[in-house]
């Protein structure tokens, strides 16, 4: 079936329709990652996003239940170059064109995704549309100007837990699935019995969940902590009620001057507790500091991102996925910038100067991506210990 992908500046692509039929829309990005689509879509962080990918083919190794990051795919619409309709992978359950129809995610492909790419580059995302209802590229040009952006618009609210709940799986291993935490007397009958465990935690986390994807918290689990996650608009007196060792502030998507509630709470709880946030964490910390944000041309979105530690000097290559970035210039003191973005040296990283506060704003749980920043979830954990020690 034909599909077509419309720009609210008149761009648009004719190609075939994969995935569900009907209409989406939403601000499309690219995304240059290699590998990881599950990942990608089930990424909260792209609510209220469409995401074309630069990698040629996506499909090739279907879906399957373990890869995904939330409780359902977030993306709005599906762009790609060409979809393979046969996967060929020993872990794959079902296509990624079923996948996306019992989801209700709109796809096209056999368009020029490299032009589409370069045309984002230049103009900037935007927002867009994918159709397989109509034909008419005036009427769904139109249709893409008429879609609210994301400034202004809180999608937290969309993808955040309803009730706090308790996490306790750790990383996965190949043939044996992901970890278990153990309890103490079941340790040793656990380690004959082969079963991939990890041990009882040290710390016990409020985790506010923004948009949390799951890696971020098996990181924080098999790093010694107890992790409970609590809804956005958790107040920050429930929170220190709870007396936890520390807390931590997720990834999510949108516009972080949309959700002021965030701010509020974290402004409150700044100096109470260790603190560390992830993406739109990082930029929530950045607000609550008395900083400011801005949006970003096309956004940070892949797995091939360098970032440099300026603390070590070591350059990492980075998962990111935002469109947001916090100004440097408008914290006025109160922090140091730790991680800078060789690309285009916008702010990767805060920490405060006197607190132990720090952020960063890519993606150290990878998933997908490389694993080159997983060391900050010990950092964290090193400042609840110097905390209770």
């Amino acid at each position: 079936m034909k599909a077509i992908l419309t720009l609210a500046d008149g761009q648009f692509y004719v190609g075939r329709s994969f995935g569900a039929e009907g209409e989406a829309a939403g601000e499309v990005v690219f995304n240059t990652s290699m590998t990881g689509y599950q990942e990608i879509l089930t990424d909260p962080s792209y609510e209220g996003q469409m995401v074309a990918m630069t990698y040629p083919e996506i499909g090739n190794v279907g879906v399957n239940p373990e890869d995904v990051e939330s409780r359902k795919p977030f993306v709005k619409g599906f762009i790609v170059k060409e979809y393979c309709a046969l996967p060929s992978n020993w872990r794959a359950t079902e296509p990624l064109d079923e996948y996306m129809r019992e989801h209700g995610i709109v796809g096209i492909d056999d368009i020029d995704t490299r032009a589409l790419v370069r045309h984002l580059r230049d103009h900037g995302s935007q927002e867009a549309l994918i159709s397989t209802l109509s034909e008419n590229p005036d009427e769904l040009i139109a249709k893409a100007k008429a879609s609210p952006g994301l400034i202004g618009k809180d999608l937290v609210k969309e993808v955040s837990c309803r009730e706090s709940y308790e996490w306790n799986d750790g990383t996965w291993e190949i043939g044996t699935g992901y970890k278990k935490r153990i309890e103490a007397d079941s340790a040793k009958k656990r380690r004959k019995t082969g079963t991939p465990s990890f041990e009882q935690p040290r710390f016990f986390v409020i985790a506010y969940d923004y948009g949390i994807k799951h890696n971020i918290l098996r990181g924080l689990a098999e790093s010694g902590c107890q992790v409970k996650v609590v809804p956005a608009e958790t107040s920050a007196e429930h929170v220190l009620a709870l007396n936890p060792d520390g807390i931590f502030l997720s990834n999510g998507p949108g516009d972080p001057d949309a959700v002021p509630y965030a701010k509020e709470n974290v402004r409150k709880l700044i100096g109470k507790k260790p603190i560390f946030g992830i993406c739109l964490g990082h930029q929530i910390l950045g607000l609550a500091l008395g900083g400011k944000t801005y949006k970003l041309k096309f956004g940070h979105h892949g797995g091939n991102q360098p970032v440099m530690d300026l603390t070590t000097r070591k350059v990492e290559i980075t998962t990111q996925n935002h469109g947001f970035a916090v100004d440097a210039d408008s914290l006025k003191g109160a922090s140091v910038v730790t991680h800078l973005n060789l690309n285009d040296h916008t702010v990767e990283g805060l920490a405060h100067r006197e607190l132990p506060i720090f952020s960063v704003q890519y993606h150290p749980e990878s998933s997908p991506g490389p694993h080159d920043a997983s060391y900050l979830f010990r950092r964290f954990v090193e400042l609840m210990e110097k905390q209770s020690g």
